[in-house]
């Protein structure tokens, strides 16, 4: 698919862009608006075409716990029977807790941890099934309040009995740039996860006191202009980071579920590499 189409795509899912004009847009790209139509669902996340992971060694269920003005919403997926395990934290993308993300949070037990994937869009009544009105509602949470939910979360997942004590987390897109900001904010994370997501300001990185994980997509140029600034101050306040860039892959490659963006090779890596990084980190042990 042509390169304009899909940065014109993430543009739309990034910016306050109104459905009708990403259309018309479209639709020039395209040469018609038949065309466009015809495009549109090799661009839009299609869930019910994704695999839904399933395993009879992990058990699930929805939860809630407490946030700054109310309950939190979230899922959490964990080893069945198995305690003295290591958390993450499994941080959606911008529209919220959706079925993609859930998946994802099934697939991090399945290694072998606590898993908890948040609803950050809890205090607006959670996430809605239109995408559309997910990013909407993204754009209306209040920032301090939003990242000390988070906080809480990392929290909660410290003090579950079947835990460790020892909790990482891993964000994608709008929830890599929250992963970044939990490297900054808690100064007792062990690890941090961030897929194709935005960068601290480089005067907050001396805070970090995570192992750091950045993965990105070659051709994400929006995101990537961010890097130099944030690998320099991770250099030089010696944070303990790697920083991989996938050569020829865009935005969102590891969303299975976004079958025009997704890339099966640079996801695969990209995950057994995080999956390593959360091993090495959080200490799973069972008894």
């Amino acid at each position: 698919m042509d390169q304009k189409i899909i940065n014109l795509y993430d543009e739309y899912t990034h910016s306050q862009i109104g459905r009708k004009d990403f259309m018309k847009k479209l639709a020039v790209l395209a040469g018609s608006t038949a065309l466009a139509m015809t495009i549109l669902p090799m661009l839009e996340n299609n869930y019910a075409a994704a695999a839904d992971f399933s395993s009879e060694d992990i058990e699930v269920e929805n939860i809630t716990y407490p946030g700054v003005d109310g309950e939190i919403k979230a899922v959490i997926a964990k080893p069945k029977g198995k305690k003295n395990l290591g958390s993450v934290l499994v941080i959606h993308e911008n529209r919220g807790l959706n079925p993609h993300i859930i998946d994802v949070t099934k697939r991090v037990a399945a290694e072998g941890f606590i898993a908890l994937g948040v609803d950050a869009l809890s205090p607006l009544g959670g996430t809605p099934a239109d995408e559309d009105k997910g990013r909407e509602l993204i754009g209306k949470l209040d920032p301090e309040k939003n990242l000390q939910n988070y906080l809480k979360g990392l929290d909660y997942l410290r003090n579950r009995k079947d835990g460790n004590g020892k909790v990482g987390c891993v964000g994608f897109c709008w929830g890599g740039g929250m992963a970044n900001k939990l490297a900054v904010n808690d100064p007792k994370l062990q690890a941090a996860v961030a897929y194709y997501g935005a960068q601290p300001n480089a005067a907050d990185v001396p805070k970090i006191k995570a192992s750091v994980m950045l993965h990105y997509g070659g051709l994400d140029e929006r995101i990537n202009a961010g890097i130099p600034a944030y690998e320099q101050a991770l250099k030089e306040n010696k944070i303990d980071y790697k920083i991989y860039i996938y050569d020829g892959v865009n935005h969102a490659f590891n969303n299975n579920t976004s079958p025009t963006r997704y890339n099966e090779t640079a996801a695969k890596l990209a995950w057994s590499r995080t999956i390593e990084l959360f091993k090495h980190k959080l200490a799973v042990l069972t008894r």
